[in-house]
């Protein structure tokens, strides 16, 4: 492509009602075009996530129509599915009354494509049904506590990270297992309320931890599991350290500001041959190996002979 190519094509983005915009492997914004930057009120020298840019059009009440009281849990529904999948288009509201398709495409490297065009003009009975078939599927996905991936889809995912594990050799990565400490503990002596809030304090925590490429999802109780793609089970175990060092800094009940928790970890790294059950099964070892030299710790399950340092493709 020629300079003057590049300089029509930046013209044409420039003037196009279509949204467009680019988002990092982190969810920040690098590039915008004027319609996108005015649909969502994002000045030209600003480079805000995705997430900040939900929460403050939300208080504002412009931008996107959030049909929710609760903008910190919709937030935390949507970052755990958002970027996913290579691509995925989806319709959203705008509070200036515009009705949006919009398109996400996702490159290897996590960088995010987003495309909107206004389809206001399209029939709404055909959109109210569209509306219900999303909302219907986003609940066969997501805990309806926590608003993270449920189990059943958390599962699925693991599935499929070992799936393609084993039709790539190049390819490799872990899985931990999270658990809170003493959760009944904490539910016979506050309450199951109080409970709730420390599941969901937990749950928001993460999301600074999760990248596109991982999933994370609660599997069921007081227990969740974080998948880690292209991740050595050193380079998790960093993660999953910086987590439990956040995690214990909190304090999710205003009630009780001196009332904190902890966490163990499992952490397993994927081996030829692996199944589902066959890397559940190590990282829920190294989970009892954590409780059982006294919790709030990250144990590791790593293979005899094993380097925990070098990726599969560095090995010897």
């Amino acid at each position: 492509m020629t300079g003057d190519h590049i300089k029509t094509l930046m013209g044409l983005q420039a003037q196009t009602p279509v949204l467009m915009a680019l988002y990092d492997q982190h969810d920040r914004l690098q590039f915008a075009n004027e319609a996108f930057r005015t649909a969502y009120f994002v000045d030209a020298e600003e480079t805000p996530t995705w997430a900040d840019i939900m929460r403050r059009n939300h208080a504002a009440g412009r931008g996107t129509v959030l049909s929710t009281n609760d903008v910190e849990g919709w937030i935390a529904s949507t970052i755990h599915r958002r970027g996913k999948v290579p691509f995925r288009a989806m319709e959203t509201d705008l509070h200036d009354g515009r009705w949006l398709w919009m398109t996400e495409t996702v490159d290897a490297r996590g960088y995010m494509l987003c495309v909107a065009v206004d389809i206001t003009t399209v029939r709404v009975e055909e959109r109210a049904l569209r509306q219900d078939r999303d909302f219907a599927l986003r609940a066969s996905q997501v805990d309806e506590l926590t608003n993270v991936p449920n189990r059943r889809h958390t599962m699925g995912r693991l599935g499929e990270f070992i799936a393609n594990c084993a039709q790539n050799p190049h390819m490799w990565g872990c899985v931990a297992i999270i658990d809170i400490d003493y959760f009944k503990a904490i539910n016979d002596r506050y309450g199951h309320h109080q409970g709730d809030e420390v599941l969901l304090d937990f749950a928001r925590q993460m999301q600074e931890f999760v990248r596109r490429s991982d999933c994370f999802g609660r599997i069921g109780g007081e227990e969740f599991m974080l998948i880690l793609p292209d991740t050595t089970i050193s380079e998790g175990n960093m993660i999953l350290d910086r987590l439990l060092d956040k995690v214990r800094s909190a304090r999710p009940l205003a009630s009780i500001p001196e009332f904190y928790y902890t966490c163990s970890v499992g952490l397993a790294e994927y081996r030829e041959g692996d199944g589902v059950k066959d890397i559940y099964a190590r990282a829920d070892e190294a989970l009892y190996l954590a409780k059982r030299d006294g919790r709030d710790r990250v144990k590791r399950y790593t293979l005899p002979g094993s380097d925990p340092e070098l990726r599969p493709d560095q090995a010897p």
